[in-house]
Order: C-alpha cells, then sequence, then structure tokens
C-alpha cells in the first residue's frame, strides 16, 4: 500500500538556506502546522547529523497549531565550489488516542501509515554590503525579540517552539561541552583498559616468579634434609666401630 501525503504544511516547503559566514554558528528556522483536526507525531532526520543541531527533533503538534524547529548548523570551512548534498526529512503520523508512549508508537506504526517530506540544504555567502545589511537586520530581530520576551510571558509549549539567539548559543555550548565530556569519558575508559592489562601482567609475571622461588626453596629443603640424613649415618657407623 502506498504511503500518505503529508498532513503537515513545512515552510519552507523544499530548501533550507544558510546564510554565510560558516565560521560561527548559522541558524535557520523550519515551521511545522498541522492543519488536521488529529494531533500529530514529528520527527525531523538528516543525512549529516554531526553538522546540525535541531531543536526539537521529534514530538507532537497539537490539531490546528503550528511549531518552530530550530536548525543550527555547526561552524565548517566553507567552500563555494562544493555544493552541499546534505538533505532533511520530516517524518509524521497521526497520533492515536490517549498516547502515552510516543517512542513505542513508532516502533509499532507501518509503513503506510507514516509521512514524509524532504528539504535539501542550501548555502549562501553574502557580498560585503549585503553581510552589513544582513547584521542589521538580525540586530533589529533580536531587539524584537527581547522586547516581546519583556511584555509577555510565554508558555511551556510556545518556549519549547521558539528560540532566540541566546537560547541558540547555550544550546551549542551545551552540545559542544557533551562532546569533549563524551571524548573525556573514551580517553578514561581507554586509560582503565590499559591499567588492568599492565595489572594482569605484572601478576601474572609476580605468580610466576613466587613459585619459582617456592620450587628453589623446597629443593634447598630437600637437599639439606637427604645432607643431615647422611651426616647422621655416617655419625652413626662411626660410633659403633668404636663402641665394638
Amino acid at each position: 500500500m502506498a504511503r500518505q501525503d503529508q498532513v503537515l504544511l513545512l515552510e519552507p516547503q523544499h530548501e533550507l538556506k544558510f546564510r554565510g559566514p560558516f565560521s560561527d554558528v548559522v541558524n535557520t528556522t523550519l515551521k511545522l502546522s498541522n492543519p488536521t483536526d488529529r494531533n500529530v507525531c514529528f520527527k525531523v532526520k538528516t543525512t549529516a547529523p554531526r553538522r546540525y543541531c535541531v531543536r526539537p527533533n521529534s514530538g507532537v503538534i497539537d490539531a490546528g497549531t503550528s511549531i518552530n524547529v530550530s536548525v543550527m548548523l555547526q561552524p565548517f570551512d566553507y567552500d563555494p565550489n562544493e555544493k552541499s548534498k546534505h538533505k532533511f526529512m520530516v517524518q509524521s503520523m497521526l497520533a492515536p488516542p490517549e498516547m502515552t508512549d510516543m517512542e513505542g508508537v513508532w516502533k509499532e506504526a507501518k509503513p503506510e501509515e507514516l509521512m514524509d517530506s524532504k528539504l535539501r540544504c542550501v548555502f549562501e555567502l553574502p557580498a560585503e554590503n549585503e553581510k552589513t545589511h544582513h547584521d542589521l537586520d538580525a540586530n533589529k530581530m533580536m531587539s524584537s525579540n527581547l522586547l516581546k520576551s519583556e511584555s509577555s510571558t510565554l508558555s511551556m509549549k510556545s518556549m519549547s517552539s521558539t528560540l532566540d539567539d541566546g537560547e541558540v548559543k547555550k544550546i551549542m555550548e551545551e552540545c559542544k561541552r557533551l562532546q569533549m565530556e563524551a571524548q573525556r569519558l573514551r580517553e578514561e575508559n581507554k586509560q582503565i583498559r590499559e591499567d588492568d592489562g599492565l595489572r594482569m601482567r605484572k601478576s601474572s609475571m609476580m605468580s610466576s616468579q613466587h613459585s619459582s622461588h617456592s620450587m628453589v626453596k623446597e629443593e634447598g629443603l630437600s637437599l639439606r634434609t637427604v645432607a643431615l640424613i647422611v651426616l647422621f649415618f655416617v655419625v652413626g657407623v662411626i660410633i659403633g666401630k668404636l663402641v665394638l
């Protein structure tokens, strides 16, 4: 059976554009809207998971609402001659009534229940005058976001769906911290394995030396005992002759 058409409305529909320079984190927003009268589960996947940080990358969109997904491209050396082959896929399915375990729902989903949309990534490097204009627009947008955040208290759902630049930087710092922590744990694990191997080799060498020492000691005792027996025998023979 063929898959269903995507029920979510994507904005943009086909391309995720990232404007340089790419020496710092570049953020773009993907808006997902649910026009149906049912809740919809979604997942956002990419062919280059190490190059992007996606928040949120999965969840549930209530009926008649929308959510903003922040897609953050990590810094890299941009080559204008190299075309981007990175792609994103938005996968969705209608949420069952009274859903409690979303991961279980995804695992048990049938292929015909899944819907997906694909987007390709486009990198743009603005000219010098465009860059200045872009920075001014970004500053205006940041100021507007700050005013909005001061004038109203956001609910938990709207906070999870809208991320400002400060939150983006915090998320990236957390990603970097987790990567450094994972690297440190890998190095500690490697060191522990090396230490265990060294201790095992030392233990085997010490046990071998101990067994050799015990054998030499036992041989020394045996020779000493034989010598004493022979000595007593000779003394006994001499005393016997003297007596006779």
